[in-house]
C-alpha cells in the first residue's frame, strides 16, 4: 500500500524508536562454519595451481582439452552478450546539453533516441524487448528499528538473488534525488533518471524495500503484457465502479521505458509534494476516493485518478495485473507456506528432473519444467502454488512503527518465515536447506532429495516426466 518507509523518515526525522521488533527471536541460531580450516586449504590448492598453471606453458595439452574459443565461434545457440566496452564517437541523446536526468526537464521523442542508441550499440541488440531493470531503495539515513538494516539487507539479498537467477539489472537507491519529493513520491526521480542512464532496458521494474520474492522460479510473462506500457496489481472494478483508493497497488510495478511512460510520469508526479498543487490534489483525490482516510495526495491514489477519471488517455495502456500474485498481501501468505512446501515435496518425489541437481546459471529450465506440473496448482489465495511477490504492507521494517492493526511477533515471525522460505529455494542450488522456516541453522541436501519413500532408482518409468 502506500505507508512508506520515507514518510516516517521525512515526517519524524528527529525521533527514536524502542521498537518490540527490534528483538531479536528467541529462536534465532548461527551455523558454525569452519573458516579457518577452508582458508588453509584454498591457500594450498592456489598455490598448486600456480605452479600447474606455469608448468602449462611448457607443456601440450591432449587433444580432449576444452577448446573454449571454438565453443565461442560454434555455439549458435548462445545469444550475443552485450559489449560493455564499446560506445562509439557517434552523438547520441547523451550529448545534447538540453537534455536532463530529473523529472522537470521534458523529454521528447524519446522513443527514437532510444531506437537510435541501440542502432549506434548493436551488441545490445539480443534480447532488447525483454531486458529488465530492477529498481528498490530506502531511505538515506540508518533505520531506527534496531534490526531495520539487517531486514532491509534480507529483502535487497533476496532481489539480487532473483535477479541472479534470471539475468537482470539491479539498482539500489538510497537517496532522495529531489528533497521535495519525499514519501512515497521518492521513487519517480529515481524512475526518470534510470530511465535516461538505461537506455538499452525496455521495463523498469520498481519493488518497494518491504517486498520479496517468494517463488524464485516464476519469470514475469512479458509476451501477456504486449500493448501495454504499466503494469500494475489492481482490479478494474474497485478504481471504475467503486472508486477505492485500494484498487490498486503502488509498491510494486513494472513501466516501459518509452515516451508514453514519461508522459504519464509527468502527470503523475504533478500531484507530488514538489508542486504548488499538492495540497489542492490531496482534496481532490479524497473526494474521488471516499475510502481514502490521510489528506495527503499520494502516488497510489494518484494513479487510480489518471485511470479512473483520464481514462481515455491513459487507462488502454496500464495492465491491472490479477491473475496472480504480481505482489500479494503478506497476511494471506505467511500462513500457507507450510502447505506449499509440502505439496512441491510431493511433486519433487514424483519427478525426478525436478530432483536433479544442477548448475544455477541454467535454473530457468527447470523453473520451465515446473510449470508442467503446476497447472492444477492455482493461482492466488487458497491455492497451493508459490505466491510470486510477498508484500510486507503496513509492517514497516526499517522504522519499526508497524501498523497498529497487526503486532510486531506477526510482522517480524512472518517476515523472517518469508525471507527464509525464498532463501531456502537459492540454498538448493549450493547443496543446503532450513529445516524449519523460523531458524537460521542449516542442514545439507542429501543427493536425490527429496527421493519418493517407494525408491525405485533409475525405473523412471514409474514417475511422471
Amino acid at each position: 500500500m502506500v505507508t512508506s518507509e520515507l514518510s516516517n523518515h521525512h515526517h519524524h526525522h528527529h525521533n527514536t524508536i524502542n521498537s518490540p521488533m527490534g528483538k531479536p527471536n528467541s529462536r534465532s541460531k548461527t551455523s558454525s562454519i569452519f573458516l579457518s580450516d577452508g582458508c588453509l586449504f584454498l591457500g594450498g590448492a592456489f598455490s598448486t595451481l600456480i605452479l600447474i598453471w606455469g608448468f602449462s606453458s611448457f607443456t601440450t595439452f591432449p587433444k580432449d582439452t576444452l577448446n573454449l574459443e571454438h565453443l565461442s565461434q560454434t555455439d549458435a545457440a548462445s545469444p550475443r552478450a552485450p559489449d560493455l566496452t564499446f560506445d562509439p564517437p557517434d552523438k547520441t541523446f547523451f550529448d545534447d546539453p538540453q537534455m536532463g536526468y530529473t523529472l522537470d526537464k521534458k523529454v521528447r521523442n524519446w522513443d527514437e533516441k532510444r531506437a537510435e542508441w541501440l542502432k549506434l550499440h548493436p551488441s545490445f541488440s539480443d534480447g532488447a524487448k525483454e531486458r529488465v531493470l530492477m529498481i528498490t531503495g530506502s531511505q538515506p539515513e540508518p533505520c531506527r528499528n534496531p534490526i531495520g538494516d539487517h531486514l532491509l539487507l534480507r529483502f535487497f539479498k533476496n532481489k539480487v538473488d532473483y535477479c541472479r537467477l534470471h539475468g537482470y539489472d539491479i539498482l539500489y537507491n538510497n537517496l532522495l534525488l529531489d528533497p521535495k519529493m519525499f514519501a512515497y513520491w521518492a521513487k519517480y526521480p529515481v524512475l526518470r533518471a534510470a530511465m535516461m542512464a538505461h537506455p538499452e532496458a525496455e521495463w523498469i521494474w520498481w519493488v518497494d524495500s518491504d517486498a520479496l520474492f517468494t517463488d524464485m522460479e516464476f519469470k514475469l510473462p512479458l509476451e501477456r503484457y504486449k500493448g501495454h506500457n504499466l503494469v500494475v496489481h489492481g482490479w478494474p472494478h474497485l478504481i471504475h465502479e467503486k472508486r477505492s483508493w485500494t484498487g490498486l497497488n503502488a509498491g510494486v510495478f513494472l513501466i516501459r521505458n518509452c515516451q508514453w511512460s514519461l508522459d504519464l510520469m509527468d502527470s503523475w508526479a504533478s500531484m507530488g509534494p514538489q508542486t504548488p498543487n499538492y495540497e489542492k490534489w490531496g482534496k481532490t483525490l479524497r473526494s474521488t476516493f471516499k475510502d481514502k482516510f490521510f489528506p495527503e495526495s499520494d502516488d497510489q491514489t494518484g494513479l487510480a485518478y489518471l485511470i479512473a477519471i483520464e481514462k481515455e488517455k491513459w487507462a488502454d495502456r496500464i495492465y491491472l495485473e490479477n491473475e496472480y500474485y504480481f505482489q500479494g498481501y503478506w497476511k494471506e501468505i505467511v500462513g500457507t507456506f507450510q502447505n506449499i512446501s509440502e505439496r512441491y515435496k510431493e511433486m519433487e518425489e514424483g519427478v525426478r528432473r525436478l530432483r536433479r541437481r544442477h548448475a544455477e546459471k541454467v535454473s530457468e529450465s527447470y523453473g520451465e519444467i515446473r510449470e508442467e506440473y503446476l497447472k492444477d496448482a492455482g493461482i492466488g489465495q487458497g491455492n497451493w502454488r508459490r505466491p510470486f511477490i510477498t508484500h510486507f504492507t503496513g509492517c514497516q521494517p526499517c522504522s519499526g512503527k508497524y501498523n497498529a492493526m497487526y503486532s510486531a511477533d506477526d510482522c517480524w515471525n512472518g517476515m523472517h518465515k518469508a525471507l527464509n522460505f525464498a532463501d531456502n529455494q537459492v540454498l538448493r542450488n549450493y547443496g543446503f536447506l532450513r529445516p524449519d522456516l523460523l531458524l537460521n541453522s542449516v542442514s545439507p541436501v542429501p543427493f536425490d532429495y527429496p527421493h519418493p519413500w517407494h525408491h525405485h532408482h533409475d525405473d523412471d518409468h514409474h514417475h511422471p516426466r
